[in-house]
């Protein structure tokens, strides 16, 4: 069954819930770092500038405690014993992207230099590090029933993230990578968060262990939908909204799903593909706007799409069978439908 139809809302009641509830809590717990690191945190975060100087609100979609609000919402949770789990996985996910960028060498997102870029790559790194540990302390402070399965829940998640991150760092250096390599990365890098965001909002509304499972699922199959369409971006999407350069996914040889989905299409613009990846100079622009041409000719765009649209599809055949609540679950196909048509 595809997802339910929808109206797309300006602000997602999950998302307008996120953003009422989690930056009080986020803001205690960085606040707990103390001296600079409680204002290089806060500002990966956006709760303040690089000076430390507070901002009122948080940089981010929120959408993974939106989905852990609504998940849980659906089922029956009170939102106050959702929020941990939302801050946790926010934690979580933003210490991800302080290490990605030291990976990737980014030196801007969100329109603003990253951590490592302004604050030097020991301190992005050991910033990275604490937010990991908030995300376990404030999970684990909770006081609830599902505190200890939550608490094994994100370790996984962990470790998935790891295995997805070290996988994607091996394709650089792999001059093939086959779709289903690239979806088992996307999986691991992006799926698992927010499956266990999904997870944790249903374990905390005493709904079946079988649902709780279910919902997991359901996330993995959208974290890899949302990826699919931010891989779109990197290739196709308007610098001014996303805050990248043109092309700069095929100016990084990234092997994304678009790119991998031409290579294996076997065609001559496949192999001219392969040809400029493999190039030991720097990418030229009108190099890059011919790469971007031969993806889309090759079926690359289409076939991401494509792919994004059946993950979706695939995640709602899980929980269309269950007793769900009504304006929640209408929330969560609002905020699905957002993670492809989306600019940024």
């Amino acid at each position: 069954m595809s997802a339910p139809a929808f109206e797309s809302a300006p602000v997602n009641p999950g998302v307008v819930l996120a953003r009422r509830l989690l930056p009080p809590v986020l803001g205690e717990w960085i606040d707990r770092l103390g001296g600079e690191l409680a204002t290089v945190c806060g500002y990966q975060l956006g709760l303040c500038d690089d000076t430390g100087r507070p901002t009122g609100g948080v940089s981010g979609k929120l959408l993974r405690p939106a989905f852990a609000l609504l998940c849980g919402a659906a089922t029956g949770a009170r939102p106050a014993d959702v929020v941990p789990s939302g801050a946790a996985i926010e934690l979580l996910h933003n210490a991800s992207l302080i290490h990605d960028d030291i990976m990737d060498g980014d030196r801007e997102r969100r329109h603003r230099p990253t951590v490592w870029a302004r604050f030097g790559e020991a301190t992005a790194i050991l910033a990275g590090d604490a937010l990991i540990a908030l995300g376990f302390e404030v999970l684990a402070a909770q006081r609830h029933a599902a505190t200890a399965r939550s608490v094994t829940l994100l370790a996984k998640t962990l470790r998935l993230l790891a295995r997805g991150q070290e996988l994607d760092l091996r394709f650089e250096s792999e001059t093939g990578v086959t779709v289903d390599e690239c979806l088992a990365m996307m999986t691991g890098k992006t799926g698992v968060l927010l499956g266990c965001a999904c997870r944790l909002g249903v374990a905390h509304s005493g709904a079946p262990a079988e649902w709780a499972v279910r919902f997991e699922r359901f996330g993995v199959h959208l974290g890899v939908a949302f990826q699919l369409a931010d891989d779109l971006l990197g290739i196709w999407g308007d610098p001014a909204v996303t805050g990248k350069p043109v092309g700069a996914d095929l100016r990084a040889r990234k092997k994304s799903a678009p790119v991998a989905a031409a290579l294996a299409a076997g065609t001559a613009g496949s192999a001219r593909i392969a040809s400029l990846y493999a190039k030991p100079e720097a990418l030229t622009d009108a190099e890059v706007a011919q790469l971007t041409e031969l993806v889309e000719e090759a079926g690359g765009r289409e076939w991401t799409r494509a792919e994004a649209d059946r993950r979706v599809s695939a995640a709602w055949d899980l929980i269309d069978v269950l007793d769900l609540d009504g304006p929640a679950r209408a929330g969560l196909a609002a905020l699905t439908g957002s993670l492809l048509d989306r600019d940024h």
